[in-house]
């Protein structure tokens, strides 16, 4: 098979992996090397729904030996397979490199022959990459669940981010679904690599010649809708990963229907909106001191599909409302719906010089149309409102377009002539939704 045909073929087998995001390394340029992966190398550019189109992202091979049944690249599916070899994998990178397209390297690989193969694979392309080729840029690899330690070891040193797949939300789906892959075998490379990222920094402080280890840390992906797992399990999983792992990013993947096995759902549009909204709860737990249980429990298990999480949780805790902006901390100053991080901190800096109004908080980034509901300043409301859940919800859906029907299919930068999707969705995220997504202010 010629080179081009295997990146098409490769390229678009890696669209459904959407943890690749490029951020968090600092990896300098050395004398006579290319590339660089410090905050200056690297080209921080996103798709409307986070996607970073920054990194060339491809498989190494798609001739699985696993049969999950929500893959694309399972073994009983009738695809195109392609493998690179580690050389082509290096020569491809420098080149696309070299004409500007790409400022770094996603690779991923479905299980060749055994988990060590594939893993000894990866760990060859990068190693070619970083002693042959000299380049200094950004690459993220996926760690395969079962493989060696000691390949995972040696991966680390090479790589900036390394991410290990825990794919479904509890075991039970896992044995459903994805029979031949266990538990054990995923979580324990996590448990790995978070201790040699400790033991290295650790040593850092020590001895500044201590070689790097996955220097901007470990991630992974969850996949949506492909079981009926609500939202508050994967919301508890995605809080445990990070308490115990120490993740960077937990990534979630609208399922897309690639397959007509009787355990999935009959489903034909991805449940972009439900990934969406998990995602905005992501960041609730991440920066603003949330947690999993404040956000849904048992009786309220799923998100709200017309608000946001946050809004959605001051609705339901009303009691902790108003709050005075010019008196309550930073913690309680961001559980105020229209109150992000940002502004939050300007209020707090804002307010040490004077007393602050409702247009002084317009003024620091507040969003008012949200905001008035749950706040006073100088004791008073911005106006008089009736403080009952069913009024404010419908102020604060009030006005809400929606934006036309999007193309929803799993896309990402190509290099090669676009092909239409076949998935449309109707419900598609509002623009605040989507403006919120991309600043992360809720």
């Amino acid at each position: 098979m010629e080179l081009m045909d295997k990146l098409t073929v490769l390229a678009d087998s890696a669209k459904y992996d959407v943890s690749c995001v490029s951020s968090g390394s600092s990896r300098k340029n050395t004398p006579g090397g290319i590339g660089s992966g410090a905050a200056a190398g690297i080209c921080h550019t996103f798709t409307g729904d986070g996607r970073c189109v920054s990194l060339l992202k491809i498989l190494m091979s798609n001739c699985c030996m696993y049969d999950c049944a929500y893959c694309v690249n399972r073994v009983s599916n009738d695809v195109p397979r392609a493998s690179f070899t580690p050389e082509e994998v290096a020569a491809v990178t420098i080149n696309f490199y070299r004409r500007n397209y790409i400022e770094g390297l996603f690779l991923s690989s479905a299980v060749v022959r055994s988990p060590d193969h594939t893993m000894e694979m990866i760990l060859k392309a990068v190693s070619m990459l970083r002693e042959q080729y000299r380049f200094n840029g950004y690459i993220h690899i996926k760690a395969i669940p079962g493989a060696d330690a000691v390949l995972i070891e040696k991966a680390g040193r090479y790589v900036d981010r390394m991410s290990v797949n825990i794919e479904l939300p509890t075991n039970d789906s896992l044995k459903l679904l994805a029979p031949q892959k266990k538990k054990e075998a995923i979580l324990g490379p996590m448990g790995f690599i978070k201790e040699r990222i400790h033991e290295t920094n650790d040593y850092k402080n020590r001895f500044k010649s201590t070689p790097s280890f996955v220097p901007a840390g470990q991630s992974t992906q969850m996949i949506i809708g492909a079981t009926p797992d609500p939202d508050v399990k994967i919301l508890r999983l995605s809080e445990g990963l990070y308490k115990r792992f120490g993740m960077r990013r937990v990534f979630y993947s609208a399922y897309v229907p690639v397959s007509n096995h009787p355990a999935l759902p009959r489903t034909v549009r991805p449940p972009l909106l439900r990934e969406h909204r998990i995602y905005q709860a992501d960041w609730l737990l991440r920066f603003y001191g949330f947690k999993a249980d404040e956000l849904l429990d048992d009786k309220h298990c799923n998100f709200d599909t017309q608000l946001d999480p946050k809004c959605d949780w001051a609705l339901r805790n009303l009691h902790t409302f108003p709050v005075e902006i010019n008196k309550a901390d930073y913690l309680l100053l961001l559980r105020v719906p229209g109150i992000g991080v940002r502004s939050a901190q300007r209020i707090i800096n804002a307010r040490r010089i004077q007393k602050l109004d409702f247009a002084d908080i317009k003024k620091l980034g507040v969003v008012l149309k949200r905001a008035r509901f749950f706040i006073t300043c100088k004791g008073k409301y911005i106006d008089r409102l009736e403080a009952s859940e069913d009024f404010i919800r419908m102020n604060l859906l009030a006005g809400r377009e929606r934006l036309p029907a999007l193309d929803t299919g799993y896309t990402q930068l190509s290099f090669l002539p676009p092909e239409p999707s076949p998935f449309k969705q109707l419900g598609a995220p509002t623009a605040e939704d989507m403006a919120a997504s991309v600043t992360g202010e809720l």
